[in-house]
Order: structure tokens, then sequence, then C-alpha cells
């Protein structure tokens, strides 16, 4: 399966083409920033929030 990442309509506010990158996944965040690729960070407890979410725990 490959990974699909989303930029913020908010990145390249600048006009240099440097942005924030996210792939979300049941499990994992994982972020990237394009100044530094391929390097990624896998957000842990990731899926925990999302339990959390689907609960109603930030209502």
């Amino acid at each position: 399966m490959s990974v699909v990442w989303r930029k913020s309509s908010r990145s390249n506010s600048g006009g240099n083409g440097d942005c924030v990158e996210v792939s979300l996944n049941s499990s994992a965040a994982l972020v990237r920033d394009s100044k530094n690729k391929p390097s990624t960070v896998e957000v842990p407890g990731w899926g925990v929030f999302l339990d959390a979410v689907k609960r109603g725990d930030f209502d």
C-alpha cells in the first residue's frame, strides 16, 4: 500500500514551495517537512486519539 501525503491549504504561503505534509492511517500519523524529504516522524498514539474522537471524548 502506498502512502498518500496531504498538504495543508495554508502551506506555501510564502511562495517558496516549502510545506509540511501529513499521511494518516488508523494507527499513526506520519509528518514530513518538504525541505527535509524523505524524513518522516511517526506520531505515537494516533490510534488512541482516533478512538477517543469516535467515542466523543472531545464533545
